[in-house]
């Protein structure tokens, strides 16, 4: 077996680079904890290549042990680029040292992967009323039909099955109809199992060294024991600043008079399906009754109507049970899984459990909808996550204030009978000092509830100006955005300067542009806060237009807040301030992404320097060179344009082979890391012909808004991004019923929670 050293040597040599001490120091500490078990919290800033610190070691205990290591991402950006680039390159550098290639797969949730037996019409139609057998549908038919045509014509050639892999994708109601989720799915009685795309993947799980997958899946894993990733020692979990909001979302609740009539029709003629369906009306006229506020409390006539809702659907689920020797039925699957989620979800909003949050939230559409939530997951996460396993948590952004204390706290590493864990930050390669400025806009009035005023306007075109583009703007919404865009697009008009706004396409699209054309900005939220990897000369300007602050009006905020002011802490700071220090972090971080980067991050907010909190916000920071200077920025942005380099290469998509991994073929890779053929040209293998145009440029009018297809992509990153509805209709500066409505539309659901950084 070779040592740490050597492997990481090797790694390092294969990808192109040069040895760097924290990486070095990181490798060493992922390698002591996987020896002594003792948990790991390991800051690493951009530049430490942080993934190697930890793959390398880790491919060193899967093989030294025979079993291997999971590794957890929150983005389907890290993820990617750890299976298609970084474990490639690593399996074949350490191949002669270990004799053997190390192997690797990639695990997700069963919605992520084409259902073989849905997509031959084994399941009923997910559309009510069933206007269509997935089986036998026409492409000429809709818009819907062709999309799904595409997926059969898909499904035939892919050997994965992974949705990712679709290029173009498709809508989420075409994909709902040939996808099914973990409660519907038949198992081993499934008819085509051995076909099983899922099935095929966990298969190959069991015999490789690393399994990627994400944070959410890894949780359900750990906390309803479903074995669904293979037996392990050791648990990476990458992106870790996300891991508290990512299990927050995957065991938030809710439930609807409509869900619950869903149940009782899916649950067809079985003994109590009409009871059921009774209760909705209770449940109807109980929640009907209460305001859009958080319940401290259970009024009566909601616990009755809930209690009955319950005790309807533990009928109905008894009835539905299948008696030994019954064959698979797939109707009978969906209606179990619709009803027990109606049982599950009622019983525990009756349970009224210290640490759930419950609240009504009301919907343009399906009227009162009931969350329920927990305001803490460290005990939990606790109990679930950090026993019977060495984990390692790692992200260039784990300290805020210059503590590892607020993570710590919210996965339940502090306080009586918590774990023991070593924190390790070790720094980043770059001369933050000498490579990037932080400017702050100090003359700037604070920032007001109205829009974007002349004053900060002014401000972007002089900074834009001075950078000759080369911008990534980070807005608080959608509408500051669009406003900073069109306003730009104006004044620059005569200055040859681009400017792209999220939602006029899809976001990689838009940011391969924005790092393909130096004279290019690229203005957005959400999705551009973090996940933006532009290295080089395109970029050079960073702009964020206000601190982040979270919804105060917000459920879970607000418990979190009270709660810690209970115990006489601070709530502001450890919820909303730690919310924004990280926001702003990941922010800044999109700046200096190399070593011979340069640049300026420009906070139009003059609270970075005015307020209170002012010292805690910029301790979270990477340690750039600051000032309110705005004729020095000014200057130092025109030279940096008049030296700048050309841009890099853009690397585009690839395809995957059954279990995840890119294709184990001999393929040359260009200097992007892209396929290239014999005579040097680059191709990213289409794996689908291209979707069907719209029929015009409005993909529909709904409520009397028109909505195009960039304003439809724009929705489907919120909600990847997990926003609610009035995140959403905030962010889009529209009603919510219309939000609604077009989500309707899509077949796309809103997060039921808002999603908090920390807690």
């Amino acid at each position: 077996m070779p040592s740490l050293a050597e492997a990481l040597h090797a790694a390092v040599a294969a990808l192109g680079g040069s040895e760097r001490p924290g990486q070095t120091r990181m490798a060493q500490a992922v390698q002591d904890a996987i020896d002594t078990g003792e948990h790991l919290l390991v800051q690493a800033g951009t530049g430490t290549g942080k993934s190697l610190g930890y793959l390398v070691p880790a491919v060193l205990h899967a093989a030294a042990s025979g079993r291997p290591v999971i590794v957890a991402t929150a983005t389907l950006a890290l993820q990617g680029q750890i299976i298609d680039r970084d474990l490639p390159r690593l399996a074949g550098a350490l191949e002669p040292l270990l004799g053997r290639r190390p192997r690797f797969a990639l695990v997700k949730g069963r919605r992520n992967y084409v259902c073989q037996h849905k997509l031959v019409g084994g399941f009923p139609p997910e559309d009510e009323g069933g206007l269509f057998e997935v089986a036998t549908v026409d492409a000429s038919a809709s818009r819907l039909g062709k999309e799904i045509t595409r997926l059969r014509d898909w499904a035939e050639e892919t050997d994965s099955g992974d949705r990712d892999e679709l290029v173009p994708g498709v809508s989420e109601r075409a994909w709902r109809q040939v996808s099914v989720s973990a409660e519907e799915c038949l198992g081993q009685r499934c008819p085509m199992v051995s076909e099983c795309f899922v099935e095929r993947s966990r298969a190959l799980a069991n015999d490789v060294d690393v399994v990627v997958t994400n944070h959410s899946f890894m949780a359900i894993d750990a906390f309803e024991g479903r074995f669904m990733l293979p037996e392990h020692e050791v648990l990476v979990i990458d992106e870790a600043h996300e891991l508290v909001d990512r299990i927050t979302s995957t065991i938030t609740d809710e439930i609807t008079p409509g869900t619950v009539r869903a149940a009782a029709r899916k649950a067809g003629k079985a003994e109590g399906a009409e009871q059921l369906a009774d209760c909705a009306d209770a449940l109807e006229a109980a929640l009907e009754r209460l305001p859009e506020s958080r319940l401290d409390s259970l009024p009566d006539q909601l616990k009755i109507a809930l209690t009955t809702v319950r005790d309807a659907a533990r009928a109905v689920q008894s009835a539905l049970k299948p008696e030994p020797g019954d064959g698979a039925d797939s109707g009978r699957q969906v209606a179990l899984a619709a009803v027990g989620d109606a049982f599950d979800t009622s019983a525990r909003i009756l349970e009224e459990r210290d640490l759930d949050v419950v609240w009504v939230r009301l919907d343009a559409r399906r009227g009162a909808v009931l969350h329920v939530a927990p305001m803490s997951v460290a005990m939990l996460v606790r109990e679930r996550i950090f026993t019977e396993r060495t984990v390692v948590l790692t992200s260039a952004t784990l300290e805020l204030g210059g503590s590892f204390d607020a993570l710590a706290g919210t996965i339940g590493l502090r306080g009586p009978g918590a774990p023991r864990y070593a924190g390790l930050d070790v720094g980043s390669p770059f001369d933050y000092p000498g490579q990037a400025i932080a400017y702050v806009a100090a003359q700037l009035p604070p920032p007001g509830r109205t829009g974007l005023n002349d004053s900060l306007i002014d401000e972007i075109e002089a900074l834009v100006r001075a950078a000759g583009g080369r911008t990534l703007g980070l807005f608080s919404s959608m509408r500051a955005a669009r406003e900073a865009t069109e306003a730009m697009r104006d004044r620059l008009a005569d200055s040859g300067i681009k400017v792209l706004c999220q939602g006029e396409d899809q976001v990689p699209t838009l940011v391969r542009q924005f790092a393909r054309e130096s004279t290019t900005c690229l203005f957005g939220t959400l999705t551009l806060w973090q996940g933006v990897d532009v290295p080089g000369s395109s970029c050079q300007l960073v702009i964020i237009d206000r601190i982040p602050f979270p919804r105060p009006d917000d459920p879970l905020a607000s418990a979190r807040t009270e709660a810690i002011g209970r115990m006489g802490g601070n709530g502001f700071m450890a919820v909303s301030a730690t919310h924004a220090a990280l926001r702003l972090a990941q922010g800044a971080g999109r700046l200096i992404r190399t070593g011979t980067d340069r640049g300026v991050v420009a906070f139009l907010d003059s609270r970075m320097v005015t307020a209170r909190y002012a010292g805690f916000l910029q301790r979270s920071l990477p340690p750039f060179w600051p000032t309110t200077d705005r004729a020095l920025v000014l200057q130092a942005l025109h030279r940096l344009d008049a030296s700048a380099a050309a841009p890099l290469p853009v690397a585009e998509p690839g395809r995957r082979s059954a279990g995840g991994a890119p294709p184990a073929d001999d393929a040359p890779e260009g200097p992007a890391g892209e396929r290239v053929d014999a005579d040097g040209a680059s191709h990213a293998k289409p794996v689908a012909a291209d979707p069907p145009p719209p029929e015009n440029a409005r993909t529909a009018v709904t409520l009397g808004h028109p909505w195009t297809e960039q304003d439809d992509e724009e929705l489907r990153d919120g909600i990847e991004m997990g926003l609610t509805l009035a995140e959403l209709a905030e962010s889009l500066e529209l009603p919510e019923e219309i939000v609604q409505a077009r989500l309707d539309g899509l077949g796309l659901t809103a997060a039921s929670t808002p999603q908090l950084s920390w807690d």
